[in-house]
């Protein structure tokens, strides 16, 4: 079976290789096809897969290309994993929303926007060379803003494209745990858009542990999110959001810390990854070696910012082991072997939600099978997060047509819309500032 993984020099391509080599069954994946289109990253990359396949029989084989369509051509899954603009847009993304006064983080608020108005048409592009290339091939979406992407692919793929993230798996997990339940059999009640979304309800053995954990202040506030966004709050909500929402409901103290910081997430990123490829490509450097160390540092640094607001501490040390590699083998197993599992994915509503529309990308549980991912029926979501809910998935749309005309008044659109950005003119200031530093914003006209 063939598994191509675009953005295939990106820094987190070894997780999920290192996943891919602890399959043993039959249907497992033996080709793996790295695309990118920068040489260096890719060359890199394989150098970290080749140590860890050493040793390891039976190991999936590796190419590596910079022509798209040789990497998508008899692919089986495509993993979607572009960053358009690199780590540089990303920190340029942030740095002119703060100016602004606004959020800049890469999903959320003005960065979101620029961001998806960058991805969006690439994403579109990719969509239709799969249809062409690789019909039968299921495409699994990595890439940020993962709904608001996924959504654009989906109008040319239709169910075929899957968005995956491992904030919902990751929440549930801590939830379970400080209940004393084993996360696997765990159902999660949660329900939102991408970045965006609500435990209502956890159920071990049929049982619905959520009440319990609201109503014990000590056990509410041990974990994650109880110390993100404090126990008043959760009980207030009478729900866990997932930790994204803190941009929302703290967004000026979010604001705040990152404008104080030394560097924004994506600078910090930025730096750091390119410290990682010039030490890889050293003569004599142990990639492996670099590599885990790298990786590290950058998960025990993840919305540091939130945590030092909130006075959450450090992470615990069960957070710092990532996730979405085995969300994404756990879906294309379940397809490719028809292994039926229940899975939170980002897919079209169907009926799912009856504020939304059809074609809407929401993220809710699925159940998965070799026929892809069927969203699960959910409880209606409550008036404060149905609100939220509308108005950024307004956004999004408002995303995808600008990107579809070129319109840059739908783009001003689209950011003066958001919950988070709070005047038409800053609105009209961001698509200023993004389209002089982004050259891939050029056909907003």
């Amino acid at each position: 079976m063939k598994l191509t993984i675009l953005g295939g020099g990106g820094f987190r391509v070894p997780l999920v290789y290192g996943a891919l080599m602890t399959d043993r069954a039959e249907g497992r994946v033996t080709e793996v096809v790295l695309h990118d289109l920068d040489a260096g990253r890719l060359s890199a990359v394989a150098r970290v897969l080749a140590e860890q396949a050493a040793g390891v029989p039976d190991a999936p084989a590796v190419t590596a290309t910079t022509d798209l369509d040789e990497a998508l051509t008899g692919a089986d899954f495509v993993f979607s994993a572009i960053r358009v603009g690199g780590l540089e847009g990303r920190a340029n993304d942030e740095r002119v929303a703060l100016a602004e006064g606004v959020l800049g983080q890469e999903t959320v608020g003005a960065g979101g926007i620029a961001y998806g108005l960058r991805t969006v048409p690439v994403a579109v592009d990719i969509a239709r060379r799969v249809a062409r290339l690789a019909p039968d091939a299921w495409v699994i979406n990595f890439t940020n803003p993962a709904g608001l992407v996924t959504e654009a692919m989906s109008r040319h793929l239709g169910d075929r494209v899957i968005g995956i993230c491992d904030s919902p798996v990751g929440l549930g997990r801590r939830i379970a745990r400080v209940l004393g339940g084993n996360p696997k059999e765990a159902w999660i009640d949660y329900v939102g858009l991408n970045h965006l979304g609500w435990v209502r309800g956890l159920h071990i053995a049929g049982r619905d542990e959520l009440p319990r954990l609201l109503a014990d202040p000590d056990l509410l506030g041990s974990f994650e999110e109880g110390k993100l966004f404090g126990v008043e709050w959760l009980q207030s909500l009478g729900a866990i959001p997932n930790e994204y929402l803190h941009y929302y409901y703290f967004n000026r103290e979010a604001v705040r810390a990152y404008q104080q910081a030394e560097k924004t997430r994506g600078a910090f990123l930025r730096d750091q990854q390119a410290h990682f490829y010039e030490a890889v490509a050293a003569p004599g450097s142990k990639a492996l070696d670099v590599w885990d160390r790298t990786r590290a540092e950058r998960e025990a640094t993840y919305m540091a910012e939130n945590r030092e607001t909130a006075g959450a501490g450090e992470r615990d040390a069960d957070d710092l082991s990532g996730g979405y590699e085995k969300v994404a083998l756990a879906l294309m197993r379940a397809i490719a072997r028809d292994e039926r599992t229940t899975l939170i994915l980002n897919v079209r509503n169907r009926d799912t939600l009856a504020v939304l529309d059809g074609d809407a990308v929401i993220e809710v549980p699925c159940l998965v099978d070799a026929n892809g991912a069927h969203p699960v029926t959910v409880n209606p979501l409550p008036d404060h997060a149905t609100g939220l809910v509308c108005a950024v998935k307004a956004v999004e749309r408002e995303v995808l047509a600008a990107a579809e005309s070129g319109s840059r008044t739908t783009a001003v659109k689209a950011f003066a819309l958001h919950p988070l950005v709070d005047s038409v003119n800053v609105a009209r200031r961001l698509v200023e500032g993004y389209t002089e530093v982004h050259p891939g914003l050029a056909y907003l006209k």
